[in-house]
């Protein structure tokens, strides 16, 4: 008498949610389209080997990018695909070139530089609003990665007429 293994009825029906979702999203959008509007330096890498496929690339990124704002967990993230964090992170890596919390900085960081233009709101509620838990890190941030405090990009952003007066 062969006894069933229990794994199946685990991942069955998270297998069939993630198949769901693939489908849905060449329904809804034409993923070409959708990769063509990623910025170049953010573009996941196409059929990694050992990354994500395009639907799950897709989807994590449309995730990140409604989410980056507010405290994200590896586990969160790796739910989204169906995936362990362990395994997620490995693939998230080969196909964006970044680890997970790299990729969540950077979206922080440019989000943060589109607020920095309006020169009514404060830099601590920028660093709030972008994800960071106060106005240090933030600074701390954009100067480890970006080589510019806020200050420095609001006065680059004024300078060049791009800054909104009150």
């Amino acid at each position: 008498m062969a006894r069933e293994p229990k794994a199946p009825a685990k991942v069955g029906p998270r297998l069939r949610r993630a198949e769901h979702q693939e489908s849905k999203l060449r329904r809804d959008d034409d993923l070409q389209a959708w990769y063509s509007e990623i910025p170049p330096e953010r573009r996941p890498v196409l059929n990694a080997k050992g990354g994500l496929s395009l639907g799950h690339a897709r989807l994590v990124a449309q995730f990140l990018s409604e989410n980056f704002s507010r405290k994200l967990s590896l586990a969160e993230m790796a739910a989204v695909c169906g995936l362990s964090p362990y395994h997620f992170a490995r693939a998230f890596s080969k196909t964006f070139g970044v680890t997970p919390h790299q990729y969540v900085l950077a979206l922080r960081l440019d989000f943060a530089e589109k607020l920095l233009a309006d020169r009514r709101m404060s830099i601590t509620d920028i660093a709030y609003l972008s994800g960071f838990s106060s106005q240090s890190h933030l600074t701390t941030t954009m100067k480890k990665y970006r080589d510019v405090t806020p200050m420095q990009v609001r006065e680059r952003l004024v300078q060049s007429g791009a800054g909104r007066q009150g």
